[in-house]
């Protein structure tokens, strides 16, 4: 007898796991990766490195710290090193991969930790990132300047609790010195990754030579293929806001540390990964200024005496690239709701698609031979690990398919609709159990971003949106103008309009979805979270069409946003006007301006914690539709979290917010809990 399958709970956020970072071996046979798992009970995720076989197809657990990250295989394929936070702080660790199950060993032990692992082409040595303070530079050049080394456990003991007790009092009070003075969950400090190099065959307790000496971070350090340099990005701006809007990309003699710009600052480039062949540096590149066009990918000479856009005529945004050891260069791009792999050739100078579909490919590398490991999202799966190669494109690990062989999955279908602006596409998604004639209550999701983009697989929002059909709601969700992987000139119409353009998309797709008979437009319900709680108020101040809304973690008033948030440019930016110069602009697109006109019952949701968008975005708005209106309003506030609540908040947060949403829907919809 067949076992009847079940409509998906909140609950069952906690059963998904996610893979990350695919890093293929030097001889094609294995591929290493990260599997992340909710861990509920100790409010957080285990993450725990892995190897696929490609011969045998087994998937065998490598490491088990439970805070494992950053596999990286040496050049002959004999040793992964790997990033564990199992101790105080991030080390880089070894761990020999002939005999699976070995003990791993720590390679440093930098006081702040150490992540990035980049290993040089004849594997003697490892390249790396250790954030250090101008001081702790300073201390390290003059050795006498630093702690005496302890003469007992005890002494160790009271040198550590005197080190966390000087670092309490040197940030009380805290000094704000540029912006951002907080991002994440927590305040910057004076501390800027740094490149370092350490010998493989020397011990933890050997300290690695430093290359660099700015108050600025670099980025994950990559080797040249004759081993004499790294390639990195830092900020053009060290002394700057918002640093990393100006990129350049440099090399580092690795002797010498001496430092060499291989971009002119023309654009901000970013990124770096070199070719095997010592001839190309593929790089992201932006418009400085600009916060609202695509990414480009480009290639350039090592030598800066070419450079080739590989993504400008098809128009459409690089998510993820690597290079093969035969020197081609594998690239993930966003287009209309999926991202796919493509692959370049720079000798023929041919980009060319490597596979079609409806799947979102978050993170990518390539083998020789052109094979490619990917991290891949479907409409029936949140994230596998698929192998393609010689044409075939498979998925090679199960490691969610005991659970969804519980649960009721339901179809994603698309929608192309016409707005005001011009053609917008959607999608929808059927309440379980629908039946020709039914019409449910709606939940439309509006995305955030404001320049992200939604498909037919989002890992993101997967689970919620089969949870809300799951509830008995039909889903409707789309990409207004703004979004991303449709060009630029469809990004840029959102610009200095964030709301009515939006707002004109989103209603025609809401019209269209209703004009299929499957919702009733008496009970439709609408949320997004930062530029989609944006949307979220901004809709609910122009139209009394939604029953319930729930906002969440979004900006509501763009000037005070602008004087708290860790991007304030984004603003000025996105509205061509500082504050000070022209308030109007901010003030005319501020939700929180139409805040009387909300009418919708309101519930929103923010965390303490959100340095990108603070909870006084939240609070203003709480306080002004209690105050001005008779609609009611409610706010939950979630301890301990940031930004990213939602994505990656602590398990039981992430169920928390899904059923006061769902909850609040069902009240004021009148659904029936399913």
């Amino acid at each position: 007898m067949t076992k009847s399958k079940r409509p998906i709970i909140a609950e069952d956020l906690n059963r998904i796991h996610y893979l990350q970072d695919p890093q293929i071996s030097p001889d094609g046979d294995h591929v290493a990766f990260v599997l992340v798992s909710p861990d509920p009970l100790e409010k957080t995720y285990k993450r725990n490195i892995w190897l696929y076989q490609i011969e045998g197809g087994d998937s065998i657990q490598l490491t088990r710290g439970d805070k494992d990250s950053q596999p990286r295989w040496s050049p002959d394929g004999k040793q992964l090193a790997f990033v564990s936070a199992r101790g105080d702080k991030p080390q880089i660790y070894l761990l020999p991969t002939s005999a699976p199950g070995g003990e791993a060993r720590p390679l440093t032990a930098l006081e702040r930790g150490g992540h990035s692992p980049s290993w040089s082409p004849d594997g003697s040595r490892i390249a790396m990132l250790a954030p250090m303070s101008r001081a702790e530079r300073m201390a390290e050049e003059n050795e006498s300047d630093g702690p005496t080394e302890a003469k007992d456990k005890l002494e160790s003991k009271h040198q550590k609790e005197r080190k966390v007790e000087e670092e309490a009092e040197r940030w009380d009070p805290r000094p704000m010195w540029r912006i951002p003075y907080r991002q994440g969950t927590s305040y910057v400090d004076e501390r800027y990754d740094q490149v370092l190099v350490a010998d493989v065959a020397e011990s933890a307790d050997a300290k690695p030579r430093r290359l660099t000496g700015l108050d600025a971070h670099y980025t994950a350090p990559q080797w040249s293929a004759d081993g004499r340099s790294i390639f990195t990005a830092r900020t053009m701006t060290p002394e700057g806001d918002e640093p990393w809007r100006a990129m350049n990309v440099y090399s580092l003699d690795v002797e010498t540390g001496a430092e060499t710009a291989l971009s002119d600052g023309s654009f901000s480039v970013y990124a770096p990964k070199p070719s095997p062949d010592g001839k190309w540096i593929a790089c992201g590149r932006g418009q400085i200024g600009s916060t609202d066009m695509p990414a480009r990918l480009v290639i350039m000479a090592v030598d800066g005496s070419e450079t080739r856009v590989l993504n400008e005529s098809l128009d459409r945004e690089a998510i993820d690239w690597a290079w093969s050891p035969d020197n081609v260069l594998a690239l993930s791009l966003e287009s209309e709701g999926t991202v796919l792999p493509w692959l370049y050739d720079p000798a023929a100078d041919r980009l060319s698609q490597a596979h079609s579909g409806t799947c979102d490919v978050e993170e990518i590398d390539i083998g020789r031979g052109g094979a490619l490991a990917l991290t891949v999202s479907t409409p029936a799966n949140p994230q596998e690990l698929y192998w393609l190669a010689e044409g075939e494109f498979r998925e090679v690990t199960s490691f969610n398919q005991e659970w969804l062989d519980e649960v009721i999955v339901q179809p994603v279908q698309e929608l192309r609709f016409e707005s005001p602006h011009g053609d917008v596409q959607g999608w929808y998604i059927l309440p379980v159990g629908h039946e020709a004639g039914d019409k449910a209550p709606l939940a439309l999701n509006i995305h955030g971003g404001p320049h992200a983009a939604w498909g037919f697989s989002t890992k993101s929002m997967w689970h919620e949106w089969q949870f809300h059909a799951a509830r008995g709601y039909a889903v409707f969700y789309c990409n207004p103008h703004g979004s991303g992987g449709y060009g630029e000139a469809f990004m840029r119409k959102l610009h200095a309009a964030w709301g009515p353009v939006a707002m004109d998309d989103i209603m025609a797709g809401v019209d269209a979805f209703l004009a299929l008979g499957y919702a009733d437009e008496g009970r439709m319900a609408i949320t997004g979270g930062s530029y989609g709680g944006y949307m979220t108020a901004w809709i609910i101040g122009h139209t009394d069409r939604f029953a319930a809304a729930v906002s969440q973690r979004g900006v509501y008033n763009i000037s005070s946003f602008y004087g708290t948030s860790d991007v304030p440019l984004l603003m000025s930016n996105e509205f061509d006007a500082e504050p000070w110069d022209d308030h109007d602009v901010y003030w005319e697109n501020s939700p929180l301006k139409y805040a009387a006109n909300i009418k919708t019952p309101l519930l929103l949701i923010h965390s303490e914690n959100d340095f990108r968008v603070p909870i006084e975005q939240g609070e203003q708005l709480f306080a002004w539709v209690r105050r001005a209106t008779d609609t009611p309003v409610r706010m939950l506030r979630y301890p301990r979290e940031g930004h990213e609540l939602s994505r990656s908040g602590e398990p039981g947060h992430r169920v928390s917010r899904l059923t006061e949403m769902i909850n609040w829907f069902d009240r004021y919809t009148g659904a029936e809990p399913k």
